[in-house]
């Protein structure tokens, strides 16, 4: 069974950090690219961040480039979104995402950023 379950969401002042952990299992890890997604309250469903199977290439979204980075350890099949200088217009559930034979997205963690 596939399965994500993602960590590490909390209350953080603006310009704060937090570093978000997807914990991975069920399906092949290291042979899927995987993304981080974000919801905020009322509106849909928005990309953040991409990286590839190896760890190797990352794509992110203009809202995020330059304050987010995102990486994997395949050997602990962890995925990571670090995030810094965040602002209010990043408070969202936070997911780890791929298509393994699907969309597949876990629980989500929440992320409030709020003085």
């Amino acid at each position: 069974e596939v399965q994500l379950v993602e960590s590490g969401g909390d209350l953080v002042q603006p310009g704060g950090s937090l570093r978000l952990s997807c914990a991975a299992s069920g399906f092949e890890f290291d042979a899927y690219d995987m993304n981080w997604v974000r919801q905020a309250p009322g509106k849909e469903l928005e990309w953040v961040s991409l990286i590839n199977n190896a760890g190797s290439t990352t794509v992110y979204a203009d809202s995020v480039k330059g304050r987010f980075t995102i990486s994997r350890d395949n050997a602990k099949n962890m995925l990571y979104l670090q995030m810094n200088s965040l602002k209010p217009e990043d408070t969202a559930t936070y997911y780890c995402a791929a298509d393994i034979a699907g969309p597949r997205r876990g629980q989500g963690t929440q992320v409030t950023v709020s003085s």
